[in-house]
């Protein structure tokens, strides 16, 4: 059996807006409510399913591996938007972006604090 992520819970304030946040920043798009979840898919068939809470909420870091036409698409999107973005996941490296490995990447962060990040190259691929 091969072992994959299929799918992971991300809690948000407004589980609808959050999940059209995604979606539009990556060019994917939401999916019908299922329970109380909102589905964003993401190609490799990972689903990140959005559920509100009331609560506080603990950020959460998700990476997407993206080619470099969707690094330039995405990041346009991310530089559109008016969103502080960062080289470093430590917010340390404000309106910066990465070479890591040879590639490229950027984090920011989605309206419920969860660090965002794309990136072009896997961590350790070399380059």
């Amino acid at each position: 059996m091969t072992v994959q992520l299929n799918h992971t819970i991300v809690t948000a304030h407004d589980s609808q807006a959050s999940a059209r946040f995604l979606a539009d920043i990556l060019g994917l798009e939401v999916s019908p409510r299922y329970g109380p979840f909102i589905p964003v898919e993401i190609p490799n068939g990972v689903t990140l399913d959005y559920i509100d809470t009331p609560g506080p909420i603990t950020p959460q870091h998700y990476a997407f591996l993206v080619s470099e036409d969707e690094f330039d698409t995405i990041f346009a999107r991310v530089r559109d938007s008016g969103l502080t973005y960062w080289a470093d996941p430590f917010h340390h490296r404000a309106g910066e972006i990465n070479h890591n490995d040879g590639g490229r990447g950027a984090y920011f962060d989605d309206p419920d604090g969860h660090n965002l990040e794309i990136l072009t190259r896997p961590y350790g691929s070399g380059g």
